[in-house]
């Protein structure tokens, strides 16, 4: 994970000091600055040359390969630089080993080679060919172009703003400045600014910079200067006559074990160690876990990966809730003698949901993967410990500022940071060594795991249930990955999203819709096969039966429960508020 921060302005530029602080947080290997000032020519070809300032800051937190790759890169050649946050796993279908951001660097090089245009088509050619999460900014010096951009689905997060003073930035999170409104970079593509177009003067409806965009296409040969998107169109077609019953046989379920285990060994073999490591102690890889099914799958898939000597870290977060405390008090009241002691303060946490489903998924976890030292760690936050970081989950989640955006951002937080207390041998504390984080995001949206999809198959059919996958596949990056992309990342770890590889995705939205979830199919027939599927949910239908087929039979049979209600972050103060209500300051 790295942190980026650009600025494009007519004098030396830098940022916020608490932006620069953030960004080192992100990325604590490397903090380096790296600056081009370079001459415009004005559109009259009388006045004085424009005198233009690029600087470039990167902050490293290094995951691939034997050492440090500091950044930014600069070419000694032509002096252009690369600024770049994310995970080539395959370049041109081939997998990368070792550190990619030099490759993605001599990749950009190459492309830019020959004339202007022969530049921009080799840039959408190049971005094409990469498989991965990414954010980057890289300055073409030959043809005096910026190009930047977020790739297809927007799991990095990428921010652009532009000042009263006209100067562009782009960096990985909000600048403080109180003047600069950040919107998040589009993922529609890679967008490109001709550094020798600039605009003497900024007015409220234009900014100084002409922004043009190399599309995605869906076009298996796109037109020059289009880009291959690599996540295809969803099927849309609806079955003639009503599908037969998914079975632990099925073939696509088969295949979806397959595929999720491919997707997975990419993100979590050969992560390096973790600084302090001991061996057969530390974590390497740990688990954003809430004992659900969609994460409780990547930690068995996991097993079955790593070393069995390599422990495997799971990150329970429960909160206190003071508006569920004083219920469950009020309630206790009522039912107990006022001789009765209070209930310990540990029980909150306890209580919460996803502590419940976690305990649970942890033993049957242990069960099924024996000899695998699987170390839950209970992530306790009382309120107080709330109030004191919310400004900087706020700071960190901007510009997304809803009541909602809050809640998940607040367990995403304190999730990541990976500290609270361990039961084995004895009750610790402990603060987990890893590195690197798995997320089961994405595997609602593909494989209709929301109440809602339930709804919209009651109301519209197979058509229905398809156009609201293929809403919430469409805004995934919108809604959710660069906020939670700037969450997670504070505390110098990175998280990896298996269900969200492109070829993982491509594949699932290939698959006609009723083989990934129950929704509309037949009953299972035989006594045999109607027990093995009781109580199996129609949502994720797919995904459950995997979790069956690897031993997970309590998990497979868990119901789907929004983080911010599993772990009590939602409506603390006030039940009344609604998700989408702005935040007051």
């Amino acid at each position: 994970m790295c942190g980026i921060f650009f600025s494009l302005s007519k004098r030396p530029a830098v940022p916020n000091s608490e932006t620069k602080s953030l960004l080192i947080q992100r990325g604590p290997d490397s903090c380096q600055t790296h600056t081009v000032q370079r001459e415009v020519q004005t559109q009259d070809g009388v006045s004085a040359p424009i005198t233009q300032y690029l600087t470039f800051i990167s902050t490293v937190l290094s995951l691939r390969g034997d050492h440090v790759y500091k950044q930014p890169l600069v070419d000694s050649a032509t002096q252009s630089v690369l600024c770049w946050n994310g995970e080539a796993w395959k370049i041109a279908n081939e997998r990368v080993s070792g550190n990619d951001t030099k490759l993605v660097f001599d990749l950009f090089l190459e492309a830019v080679k020959g004339d202007a245009q022969q530049a921009i088509e080799g840039m959408a050619s190049a971005v094409a060919t990469i498989s991965g999460p990414f954010a980057f900014v890289f300055y073409d010096a030959v043809h005096g172009r910026l190009f930047f951009s977020r790739d297809c689905l927007g799991r990095r997060s990428l921010l652009r703003g532009v000042d009263e003073d006209g100067s562009l930035k782009i960096c990985s999170l909000c600048d403080g400045s109180s003047s600069t409104h950040f919107q998040e970079v589009g993922f529609e593509g890679v967008f490109m600014i001709d550094l020798k177009n600039f605009q003497e003067t900024c007015t409220d409806s234009a900014e100084p910079y002409t922004i043009d965009i190399l599309p995605w296409s869906s076009d298996p040969s796109p037109p020059a200067g289009h880009i291959k998107n690599p996540i295809p169109p969803m099927n849309m077609s609806v079955p003639e006559e009503q599908p037969p019953a998914l079975r632990l046989e099925t073939p696509f379920v088969k295949d979806l074990q397959t595929k999720l285990h491919q997707s997975l060994t990419l993100r979590i073999e050969g992560v390096p160690k973790p600084p302090g490591y001991i061996p057969n102690q530390s974590a390497k890889i740990a688990v954003l876990f809430s004992g659900g099914l969609d994460c409780t799958l990547l930690a068995r898939l996991a097993h079955d990966i790593l070393p069995i000597n390599e422990p495997i870290d799971l990150l329970n977060v429960a909160f206190e809730n003071p508006r569920v405390a004083a219920a469950a008090a009020a309630t206790s009241k009522q039912q107990n003698t006022s001789s009765s002691p209070p209930p310990e303060p540990t029980s909150f946490y306890e209580a919460c949901p996803d502590r419940i489903t976690g305990r649970s998924a942890h033993a049957e976890l242990q069960e099924t993967c024996p000899g695998r030292t699987w170390r839950f760690i209970a992530i306790d936050i009382p309120y107080t410990e709330t109030l004191a970081h919310r400004d900087s989950v706020k700071r960190l989640m901007r510009p997304h500022n809803t009541e909602m955006d809050l809640s998940i951002a607040c367990a995403l937080y304190f999730a990541s940071r990976g500290q609270g207390t361990i039961s084995e041998p004895t009750l610790s504390s402990y603060t987990t060594t890893a590195r690197v984080l798995l997320s089961g995001l994405g595997a609602d949206e593909l494989f209709a795991g929301y109440g809602r999809h339930g709804v919209a198959f009651t109301r519209g059919g197979f058509p229905g249930l398809i156009s609201e996958i293929q809403l919430d596949v469409s805004r995934l990056g919108q809604r959710n990955l660069g906020r939670d992309d700037r969450v997670l990342s504070h505390w110098g770890r990175e998280t990896r999203f298996p269900y969200l590889d492109e070829e993982f995705v491509g594949w699932v939205l290939r698959a006609p819709v009723w083989e990934k979830c129950g929704f509309g199919l037949a009953e299972p027939q035989g006594e045999d096969e109607i027990q093995a599927l009781r109580g199996i949910d129609k949502e994720k239908m797919a995904l459950r039966l995997v979790a069956l087929r690897l031993g997970l039979r309590s998990v497979a049979r868990e119901k789907k429960r929004a983080i911010q209600f599993g772990a009590r972050t939602a409506k603390m103060e006030k039940g009344r508020t609604k998700g989408t209500d702005a935040l007051s300051s």
